[in-house]
């Protein structure tokens, strides 16, 4: 009886300890949730999030220029900045921070940010050539900082050793047409992503941009590396974004030895743009088409969370915690946030109008923009190749415009016009006689 007594206690000691592990494992299990940062509608973006530790970040909203903080991670935000504050329209793209005080702000219309109070007041860069846009920011250490830009063209790198005090600027037209991101492991060995004539490409410097090597070319002319992630815990591995044409997928490619050889897989979507892997094997991806898709083997086979919408980056802080920017701000997190995600819209597309199809000598059509606006006009054949580059257009205010383009050279055939702008690409099928 006695024995059977203390069994039967051990027993019951192993099922209570089993049941409390179980228990407080589903409790806290990960998950991605929406935080209560202001939602965008319309298919517009936060185009990118920054965290310095657990607590402390900011986010960037793209078409609507607003920066807004968070203290406790994520919970809740307090605006900082919008465009009303610098007087102009302005368009967002990347934030980026040394410290709690010094941080950074880069746009797509020729203005470049600093702020030296945790971004409370916001001054204008000066940089000898002006940067047309900063589509990458990468803080070293507290003193070190690496820029680059634009997805329209033209390629160029920045630097700051000085905390953001002076600057250089490298021109990258040798080595690519425009670039997106940019990511160094210290002030010399780095990596800076975009396209040129041949197809997407990643390119490495190890002499801190004084020269690059290119290291990756996915051989499709109109294709992007469009962000890349250096895993934290090791260096060697990489993982990047290819964002494409259709009929052409998206891309993961992702390197185990600092990219003497890479591995293409399928993404989730052809306009692919976030990625971020917390380890080799899981990870997730979006685009401007898709909310979080998830991995557990490292990109072979995707699973859509069913959250999240127009992803533009994953921020990894640590193994257990990571943002997600897109049309509202992300957290990957075991600690419940209440908030409850609004069902997220298509991105926004532009209206276009073709005076004719079929097309003889001249492609003539509008556009109706509904804000400030940056323009790629491209011609791609139906295989998703690109064939010419039409034009780059600056639109600056909300306005109808009307575009002309001879293309008597083209031979008789369907073709692809493409219309890069912030939001999205927009395909109009024609038709050349």
């Amino acid at each position: 009886m006695l024995e059977d007594l203390v069994n039967y206690i051990y027993n019951m000691k192993i099922f209570t300890a089993l049941f409390l592990f179980l228990s407080s494992s589903w409790a806290f299990s990960q998950t991605w949730q929406v935080t209560s940062i202001p939602a965008n509608q319309s298919g517009h973006r936060y185009d990118d999030v920054f965290f310095l530790n657990k607590d402390i970040g900011w986010a960037a909203n793209g078409n609507f220029a607003a920066v807004y903080k968070t203290i406790d991670g994520g919970i809740t935000w307090s605006e900082q900045l919008n465009e009303t504050d610098l007087g102009s329209n302005l368009y967002f793209r990347k934030i980026e921070f040394l410290d709690e005080q010094i941080g950074f702000l880069g746009t797509l219309n020729n203005k470049f940010y600093k702020t030296l109070d945790g971004g409370i007041t916001w001054n204008l860069v000066s940089i000898t050539p002006n940067p047309v846009a900063i589509c990458g920011l990468n803080a070293v250490d507290e003193n070190i900082i690496y820029g680059c830009g634009a997805y329209f063209m033209p390629a160029f790198v920045i630097k700051s050793t000085d905390k953001g005090e002076n600057w250089t600027y490298i021109d990258m037209s040798a080595y690519a047409n425009g670039l997106v991101e940019i990511k160094f492991l210290d002030e010399n060995i780095g990596y800076t992503s975009g396209f040129n004539d041949r197809g997407a490409c990643v390119l490495k410097t190890t002499d801190g941009g004084a020269n690059w090597t290119e290291i990756y070319n996915s051989g499709i002319p109109g294709e992007y590396v469009w962000k890349l992630q250096v895993l934290k815990d090791s260096p060697d591995t990489i993982f990047g974004s290819i964002f494409s044409i259709s009929p052409n997928p998206g891309k993961l490619i992702k390197t185990f030895n600092e990219g003497a050889t890479w591995t293409e897989l399928d993404a989730p979507e052809y306009e692919i743009q976030a990625v971020g892997f917390v380890s080799k094997t899981k990870g997730w991806m979006g685009g401007h088409n898709t909310g979080i898709f998830e991995t557990n083997n490292g990109g072979e086979s995707w699973t859509n969370l069913g959250i999240g919408g127009n992803l533009n980056r994953v921020f990894v802080l640590n193994e257990g915690l990571v943002y997600a920017s897109g049309t509202s701000i992300y957290k990957y997190t075991n600690s419940s946030l209440g908030v409850e995600e609004f069902k997220n819209e298509n991105s926004k597309t532009l209206n276009v109008q073709l005076s004719q199809n079929p097309v003889k000598e001249k492609l003539e059509f509008t556009v109706d923009f509904e804000s400030p606006d940056n323009l790629l006009i491209e011609l791609y054949d139906l295989q998703g190749k690109l064939i010419k580059r039409l034009d780059r257009k600056v639109i600056f205010e909300a306005s109808n415009q009307s575009f002309s383009y001879d293309i008597k050279e083209l031979s008789s055939g369907t073709y692809l016009l493409y219309l890069h702008n912030n939001f999205n690409r927009n395909a109009i099928k024609f038709v050349k006689e």
